[in-house]
């Protein structure tokens, strides 16, 4: 499969919260990273999810958000991956960068220039990418 999204985590899932119009689907990767989703009862159906089938969760890049150093807040952003940065590359305005998580996967995320200084991020950096439920994409294989 080839897709435009830096972001494809490949997996199980794990959980699945059912309301009266959407869902909240848990994606549990290999290395246990967990990637909840936000979907429409009617795409819970159309795509036939089921605790235990396999499913891709898919997130753009400039949908990730990178907090580094002690949080003075709490989000309400449903997916919190704590992990390193594993590589940055900087370019005229923004800088591309990858961030290791614990359980081995890589979240990509697009950041200002100025942004990486705030943040002080460099290689081995720890961090937090956040990310919205609703900002995820969910396939299963055809």
């Amino acid at each position: 499969m080839t897709i435009s999204a830096r972001n494809v985590f490949k997996g199980t899932v794990t959980e699945i919260k059912d309301g009266p119009i959407n869902a909240e689907i848990e994606i549990t990767t290999a290395g246990g990273d967990r990637i909840v989703a936000t979907l429409t009862e009617a795409s819970v159906q159309s795509l036939g999810l089921a605790k235990g089938s396999q499913a891709v969760a898919v997130v753009k890049t400039p949908w990730v958000t990178l907090l580094s150093g002690t949080p003075e807040y709490r989000f309400s952003a449903r997916n919190q991956l704590k992990g390193t940065v594993s590589a940055l590359t900087k370019g005229g305005v923004n800088s591309h960068v990858k961030v290791a998580l614990v359980g081995g996967a890589t979240v990509s995320a697009m950041v200002t220039n100025d942004a990486v200084a705030e943040l002080g991020l460099v290689e081995g950096a720890a961090v937090i990418a956040l990310f919205k439920a609703s900002h995820v994409l969910v396939g299963v294989p055809v």
